[in-house]
């Protein structure tokens, strides 16, 4: 099986300075549904790996955590598409945790849990903590600037040396017209 990484804020859905608390301020970006779903076509499964440190910070809850999740599989679904499974951190950046983005325990743990050699895995995410997440679980990051991107191509300017585009849509394009690529089933 071929296996993508994908940060959920930023890249599929717009992101809040104020956080994501509830299903309505959780908006798809144009184009990033279909985008998952031209994937699926592809044969490829895709994984969410997310921090959601507003659990705790007391801003929502993990029932609607939940909730915001089952609003993105609905609409995801409508256009053909589905996620299969979403990893995520509850925890405060103070409390040092390994699952916790920049640290890589989620990608361990999807790539445990579903057998995949990261090595040969993309992970998009807009931030800094996405691609040295990725760096240092041995996958290869791809960023978008949508979300954090720009703000982190700004600040990070080594970080161009990395493929980028301008949406998770332009980022599949990509993925997709890889040699190696599965073709549509």
């Amino acid at each position: 099986m071929s296996y993508i990484i994908l940060d959920r804020d930023g890249v599929i859905n717009f992101d809040s300075d104020e956080y994501i608390k509830s299903p309505e301020e959780w908006l798809p970006i144009p184009g990033s549904l279909e985008a998952i779903a031209q994937l699926n076509r592809h044969g490829y499964r895709v994984l969410i790996v997310t921090n959601q440190s507003g659990i705790a910070r007391g801003y929502y809850d993990l029932d609607m955590l939940d909730l915001i999740h089952e609003k993105l599989m609905r609409e995801l679904a409508s256009v053909g598409g589905y996620i299969e499974e979403i990893f995520f951190c509850p925890h405060h950046p103070d409390e040092a945790c390994l699952c916790r983005k920049p640290q890589p325990g989620l990608l361990y743990r999807l790539s445990e849990k579903y057998h995949v050699d990261l090595s040969q895995t993309f992970f998009i995410g807009d931030s800094y903590v996405d691609v040295k997440a990725a760096r240092t679980a041995g996958a290869i990051p791809l960023l978008v600037r949508t979300g954090k991107g720009e703000r982190t191509l700004e600040q990070y300017p080594e970080l161009a040396a990395i493929p980028h585009f301008s949406d998770l849509a332009r980022a599949v394009e990509y993925v997709l017209s890889r040699p190696g690529n599965r073709h549509e089933g």
